[in-house]
């Protein structure tokens, strides 16, 4: 395979929806380190991105220099610096705090208007992410078995999505999660991610190749692929671990 960069989504593509990686899946990924550069790009925390996946990532900090870590969805940008033994941000597209209190007021305003606000959420249904506001159908904290019942089709996301993009036109809003909708900064989605990391790494976008769940358009994970990058769509992380065997053994 000629990339240099194997690039994932994680909920749902690396993990089950908030859930730590497998230890099949943290095995996997480090013997992709030793050949490849790896990005993560999703719409969670850097935070989460700690739990489910650096938690149960066993590699010594060699291979975490080649491991790229893009929260909420490429609005940020971390690097393991092996000097210091610590993992430093890059940059950092923060909303202004106008535009968040716009979009807190049109997210709960329409899905209360779309019937789609929960009675009893798990947690936070709106969050503040900084450099993004997520939108949880169920709360943040929701069972995964409950997330996966509750939109199994994607048409309540949609829903949400098609609404607030209508009254937020100078914002990017895209499905993201299982039930999540995401907003951020326009032109600042997984495509302007890809741009960043072709730029600190010296590659082009032919170097690179996504795995997602959300390629279709209007989710978060669709950017990449209108950029013109080589992807492959999944729909469970099982398909992930057979997708990296494969590299693997054609590497």
């Amino acid at each position: 395979m000629s990339k240099k960069v194997i690039a994932f989504d994680l909920d749902d593509t690396l993990a089950v929806t908030k859930s730590a990686i497998t230890d099949r899946m943290g095995d996997l990924l480090g013997k992709l380190l030793e050949k490849y550069n790896v990005c993560v790009i999703s719409g969670g925390r850097f935070e989460q991105f700690e739990k489910q996946l650096l938690d149960n990532l066993y590699a010594e900090p060699e291979k975490l220099a080649r491991l790229h870590l893009m929260p909420t969805c490429g609005t940020r940008y971390y690097r393991f610096d092996t000097k210091n033994n610590k993992w430093e941000q890059q940059y950092s597209e923060d909303l202004s705090e106008e535009d968040k209190e716009l979009i807190l007021k049109t997210l709960k305003e329409g899905a209360k208007k779309l019937g789609l606000w929960p009675d009893k959420p798990f947690g936070d249904v709106i969050e503040d992410r900084g450099s993004q506001i997520t939108f949880s159908g169920l709360g943040q904290n929701a069972p995964a078995e409950e997330k996966y019942k509750w939109d199994p089709d994607g048409a309540k996301k949609h829903k949400i999505r098609d609404h607030v993009a209508q009254l937020l036109p100078h914002l990017e809003v895209r499905v993201g999660g299982t039930t999540s909708v995401d907003i951020t900064k326009v032109g600042i989605d997984k495509a302007y991610g890809m741009k960043k990391l072709m730029e600190a790494l010296d590659i082009t976008k032919q170097e690179i190749f996504f795995i997602g769940d959300r390629l279709e358009e209007g989710g978060n994970d669709y950017p990449v692929k209108a950029a013109g990058i080589d992807c492959m769509q999944i729909s469970h992380a099982n398909e992930t671990e057979l997708a990296i065997e494969a590299i693997i053994g054609v590497s």
